[in-house]
């Protein structure tokens, strides 16, 4: 898929706020400080696109922007993240309350990108939303980013434990994408995946 546009379109405190769903819409999502709004920038080819920062929890609103406005146009949706932003646990809770409204009830969403730092062990918030997605039948895939910081055999390792720990819980895993913004990977990937789903639906 080529971007030939993007632009911002608004940012939403609750899903009632959000644009008309008139287009299919892609959501990225991920414990703060995974690496969301460089991915975002990477795939639009826009630098400043998504704010990127070094204080984890910058993206607290439903964030759209509209790609490829003039034809097959579809929305790319910011999350705000959860997990380690320095907020008091009541702010966290309303955080999550409208991130799961938005994908419980948003009837344009095709799929979630759920973002998770190949760096780490599987973390059990990302577990567990991963697992309310599934009972809630949301679709989504996993997006394991910052991939440059690992050797390749420490990249396997780590992405297969991942998976050994889903399918103690899951049947079949969700498909995933290996990605690093630094490098420009996945970029194509998840693009042209996009595209296929937009096919699909039109």
């Amino acid at each position: 898929m080529n971007i030939s546009s993007v632009e911002f379109v608004i940012s939403s405190p609750a899903i009632d706020k959000c644009p008309k769903p008139t287009f299919p819409e892609y959501a990225f999502i991920g414990r703060s400080n995974v690496g969301k709004s460089s991915l975002i920038n990477m795939l639009t080819n826009k630098k400043n696109l998504a704010k990127t920062s070094s204080t984890p929890g910058k993206t607290q609103l439903i964030n759209h922007f509209i790609v490829n406005k003039a034809k097959n146009p579809w929305y790319l949706v910011d999350l705000p993240g959860f997990g380690y932003a320095k907020v008091p646990k009541k702010i966290k809770e309303q955080w999550l309350g409208v991130i799961k409204g938005y994908l419980a009830k948003r009837e344009t969403l095709m799929c979630v990108f759920m973002l998770v730092d190949c760096r780490h062990e599987p973390q059990e918030n990302d577990l567990s939303f991963m697992e309310w997605m599934g009972e809630k039948e949301i679709p989504f895939v996993i997006v394991f980013t910052k991939l440059d910081k690992l050797t390749p055999s420490e990249k396997q390792n780590v992405i297969q434990a991942y998976k050994d720990k889903m399918l103690e819980e899951w049947e079949t895993l969700p498909q995933d994408f290996l990605t690093s913004s630094q490098a420009n990977e996945g970029r194509d990937e998840i693009l042209n995946f996009i595209e296929e789903v937009n096919e699909k639906m039109a």
